[in-house]
């Protein structure tokens, strides 16, 4: 019950909000996406630190590495893809219009 709590409050809110930040703090200096991975693998590696620091936690439990990881990382990712394609509509609404949540479309293909 303890990891569940420490995963859900750590992992999800404290390191997920904060890889969401980044992700699209990266996004919006249109910087590459593969950065949000290498910036990640340094915010999962602080998360183990302060989940083995603040609640006793093994500090290299791989699975619980690779969890995180696909979680913080996955926020990151969400939040530069969300941010990007708010990006090219807003700052191109003469080339691109949205096409759903995560991608856009050219104006010209679809004839408006």
């Amino acid at each position: 019950m303890k990891e569940v709590l420490v995963f859900l409050f750590l992992t999800i809110i404290i390191f997920g909000g904060a890889s969401f930040l980044m992700g699209q703090a990266i996004a919006e200096t249109w910087r590459p996406v593969w950065q949000n991975i290498v910036y990640g693998v340094l915010l999962v590696a602080l998360e183990r630190f302060f989940a083995w620091a603040l609640f006793q936690a093994p500090a290299l439990n791989i699975p619980a590495i690779l969890l995180n990881g696909a979680v913080i990382i996955g926020f990151a990712l969400l939040a530069f893809r969300l941010t990007q394609v708010r990006k090219m509509v807003s700052q191109y609404p003469w080339l691109y219009e949205r096409n759903g949540l995560f991608s856009w479309r050219d104006k010209a293909a679809t004839g408006g």
